[in-house]
């Protein structure tokens, strides 16, 4: 089973379960079929700190991903945690779902590029 944890502290509506429903789709088609993973959705200011903090880079951005065991192999009964995504609804508006499918790629050891590319258009069909 998959586990999602949201939390929002951006301060705006966001749409949790489709945010969840989403998460799973992409995971399950990638071949996760178990783990924990967090999604957050924070303000501007919390996503410049971020992104300054781990990037080096002051401005806000769509999406930030934190992986931690992505693909690599967990040992028994010690369940996987995926890491966590991060998105600012104040950047992405309503269309998050790209932002979102993107983060989770990411966690799973995508690097930008073509493949990348390719797999997020398939995925949001």
């Amino acid at each position: 089973m998959i586990s999602v944890e949201v939390d929002n502290r951006s301060g705006v509506a966001v749409d949790d379960g489709g945010a969840v429903e989403l998460a799973g789709r992409v995971l399950r088609a990638e071949g996760i079929d178990e783990g924990e993973l967090g999604i957050a959705f924070v303000g501007l200011d919390e996503m410049r700190e971020l992104k300054r903090d781990h990037l080096g880079v002051d401005e806000a951005t769509d999406v930030l991903s934190f992986p931690i065991d992505g693909r690599d192999d967990v040992l028994e009964g010690v369940p996987r945690a995926l890491g966590d995504v991060v998105l600012c609804p104040q950047v992405v508006g309503d269309e998050w779902r790209w932002p979102l499918t993107h983060g989770l790629l990411h966690l799973l050891g995508y690097d930008h590029g073509d493949a990348m590319d390719a797999r997020e258009a398939e995925l949001l069909q």
